[in-house]
């Protein structure tokens, strides 16, 4: 189904960015942000699958857009070169009408949720770490946020990050295509992970859906919110990034 005046932003353009420009580039929408602020590494390609070795050392972006031509998208392109922080996320996620969470780390990740619960913008996210990942899309002040799951992010050093740790590329590959059928059934007036969390098991290969409930008491999207701006207190130090 043709989406001309739909605008997707994908936020992170790695594992699960990646696979999800994929769908995205035959969706029919009419404008695809990209949002990153790292280059194309060589260690990077067996996963983030729309970078090539020709991208190496360019920016993700760049390789990003370049792909979105070469796969026949024939709409805006718009590129946001830059890791999204405090001064200007909230900014960037209000002028699309879906977001795809594609980050690396909690600081990112929590930073985005609080942005998109604010701006009152569909979020798509996705979380992956060795032979796992999860899943839900979030409906701002109707459905469950990523805080009414995990109030805050973990402390500095308290899990591992992908680069540490390491992720089968089959896992984001997975979820990032689902993402990108998330944000396409979100712009049709749907979404199907509103409301549950999807998590995989490439071990097993057994996925399981399981219903959460907006709470209350979250601190961005409750009744009485106590997260109501974006600022640096809410999130890990800087270092962690």
């Amino acid at each position: 189904m043709p989406r001309p005046r739909a605008r997707v932003l994908v936020v992170g353009i790695g594992g699960l960015g990646s696979p999800a420009l994929v769908r995205l580039a035959k969706s029919g929408v009419g404008a695809i942000g990209v949002a990153d602020g790292d280059a194309v590494d060589l260690s990077n390609l067996a996963r983030q699958i729309v970078h090539t070795t020709a991208g190496i050392g360019r920016p993700k972006t760049v390789s990003a857009e370049e792909f979105l031509r070469s796969a026949g998208f024939a709409g805006s392109v718009e590129r946001i070169p830059t890791r999204l922080d405090v001064r200007d996320i909230l900014d960037a996620v209000s002028a699309w009408d879906v977001v795809v969470d594609g980050c690396d780390t909690f600081r990112s990740k929590f930073m985005l949720n609080d942005a998109c619960v604010l701006a009152g913008k569909p979020l798509v996210h996705a979380g992956v770490l060795r032979f796992e990942g999860q899943l839900m899309t979030i409906l701002p002040k109707r459905t469950a946020c990523l805080r009414c799951l995990l109030e805050s992010p973990p402390p500095p050093g308290a899990a591992p990050r992908c680069s540490e740790a390491g992720v089968l590329g089959a896992v984001p590959g997975v979820l990032g295509t689902i993402q990108a059928d998330e944000a396409l059934r979100v712009l049709d007036g749907g979404g199907g992970m509103s409301g549950r969390v999807l998590t995989f098991d490439a071990r097993r290969v057994r996925f399981r859906v399981v219903p959460v409930l907006r709470d209350p008491a979250c601190p961005v999207c409750g009744d009485r919110p106590r997260i109501d701006r974006i600022a640096g207190e809410h999130y890990p130090a800087e270092e962690y990034t």
